[in-house]
C-alpha cells in the first residue's frame, strides 16, 4: 500500500507511461511505475492500473474488533466482522 507521498510519485510516473504508450505491450510503457512500486513495496505488480488502487487513503481505520481496515474512511460497519463503527 502506498502512503500519500508514494502515491503522488506513482501517479506522476504512471502519467508519464500513459503519454509514452502507443499501444502494444503495456509492460514496456509502464515499466518505470511497475519498478517504482516494487522498490517501495517489495511486491511485484504486473498490472499498472492496479497500482493506482493501492492507496492507503482509500481505506478507513482498522476495525476496533478485528483489526481489518474499514472499506472506506466513511464506512459505518466492518465488512469483515460486522462490527458497528462508533
Amino acid at each position: 500500500m502506498l502512503d500519500e507521498e508514494e502515491y503522488r510519485i506513482a501517479y506522476e510516473v504512471f502519467g508519464q507511461g500513459m503519454k509514452a504508450w502507443k499501444g502494444g505491450p503495456r509492460a514496456e510503457a509502464f515499466k518505470e511505475v511497475l519498478d517504482y512500486y516494487y522498490t517501495v513495496t517489495g511486491e511485484r505488480e504486473t498490472e499498472p492500473n492496479a497500482i493506482l488502487h493501492h492507496r492507503i487513503a482509500q481505506y478507513g481505520p482498522p476495525c476496533e474488533q478485528c483489526g481489518k481496515p474499514y472499506r472506506t474512511p466513511k464506512s459505518s460497519f466492518c465488512a469483515a466482522c460486522g462490527n458497528r463503527r462508533v
